[in-house]
């Protein structure tokens, strides 16, 4: 019993000496609970919309401030033309567009009848209902509350439309998702064992008395990984389209090239994650736990992150495959050009620079 206890307390104090492990077990059950608990929720709250009101009178005012009082819209922008709502669902700004006709308040007072069109950004089907559910309540509301005093009930007509994805069809959603969770992880895990390899293999110190200088070695490493990565994103294209029934709208050479970025960015990530480790199960490790949570909860894949408090969409932000499934979702399903994607685009070629300049600086020469 005495032999058991003492390795009880050795084993304690292993763990006490390694703060990648302490952070393992202590602080990432609190990080899991936080997400879990503010990201995982059905509630779409505080989304961008538009209003076209071609009225402008009472009527249509009082309905417009009526679903920007709600906790789920917050109006945007308001549109001077038709021809602008295309426009500013491609730019990724509003979630849904309210147009109420020419003559709103006379088409009530004397027909009993009104018509709003909603139209939704059907690119993620789930929201996209979600949010013409909730619009179409609150109009609802709005007419069972001026009907109360009647005779005869006003009706308010509601059309909805749905752009990008008339059929909703989940596919639309779950293909760039998917697209960026495997980029990400395939990419990260492969490349972060690579050096970690190498130094218990005992390999490394041939590769370190090599006339090889360690930017070379490093890229060297990325670069077979890169080549696999080029197939994988040309079967994952291939499926969407001919299987899933995926349309790609947008240029396919701009969809490979911000794909080939974004293979950039795991790649560089999962090198930073290996100079960084000393095993292969601690590199894979961080890869499974730091980067598939963040990749599931706050890339907007599986919830909205505007749905989320204000500290964890600060940190949103960091997480690559939040800005590749926005860039996915604009040229595939959209259509969009570069235009609209440059600051995506920017976002990652610079996240590209930075983790590689961490594995250059993290690579140590001398293994002793």
């Amino acid at each position: 019993m005495k032999q058991f206890f003492s390795f009880v307390k050795k084993e304690f104090y292993h763990i006490f000496r390694d703060k990648r492990t302490m952070f393992i077990l202590l602080g990432m059950p609190i990080v899991q609970i936080i997400i879990f608990g503010f990201a995982l929720t059905n509630e779409v709250k505080n989304s961008g919309i538009a209003v076209f009101d071609q009225s402008q009178d009472v009527a249509s005012r009082s309905l417009i401030a009526e679903i920007d009082a709600s906790s789920y819209f917050d109006v945007k922008k308001v549109l001077s033309s038709y021809k602008e709502i295309d426009k500013i669902f491609k730019e990724g700004k509003i979630k849904l567009a309210i147009v109420l006709p020419p003559h709103f308040n006379e088409d009530l007072l004397h027909f009993n009848k009104a018509q709003v069109q909603l139209i939704a950004d059907a690119s993620d089907p789930n929201v996209a209902n979600t949010l013409t559910n909730y619009a179409t309540a609150i109009i609802m509301d709005y007419q069972q509350r001026i009907t109360n005093d009647r005779k005869l009930p006003y009706t308010i007509d509601t059309e909805m439309k749905m752009l990008y994805n008339p059929e909703l069809k989940g596919a639309y959603n779950f293909v760039p998702g998917v697209m960026a969770m495997v980029l990400l992880l395939v990419c990260t895990m492969m490349t972060a064992i690579t050096i970690v390899k190498e130094k218990e293999l005992g390999t490394m110190e041939v590769m370190l008395v090599s006339p090889m200088k360690p930017l070379m070695v490093v890229i060297a490493k990325a670069v077979p990984y890169l080549m696999l990565s080029v197939i994988n994103i040309g079967s994952i294209l291939l499926l969407s389209v001919f299987v899933l029934g995926v349309p790609i709208k947008g240029s396919l050479t701009l969809l490979a090239f911000e794909s080939i970025l974004f293979t950039l960015v795991s790649l560089s990530l999962g090198l930073l994650i290996s100079s960084a480790s000393e095993s292969q199960q601690t590199a894979m490790f961080i890869s499974l736990v730091a980067l598939f949570l963040p990749t599931v909860m706050l890339s907007g894949f599986m919830f909205p992150v505007e749905n989320m408090p204000l500290p964890l969409r600060v940190v949103s932000n960091i997480v690559p495959a939040k800005w590749y499934y926005t860039i996915v979702k604009s040229v595939m399903l959209k259509g969009s050009g570069f235009l609209i994607i440059w600051k995506e685009t920017l976002i990652l070629a610079g996240m590209m620079f930075f983790f590689l300049a961490l594995a250059i600086k993290n690579f140590k020469i001398r293994l002793a």
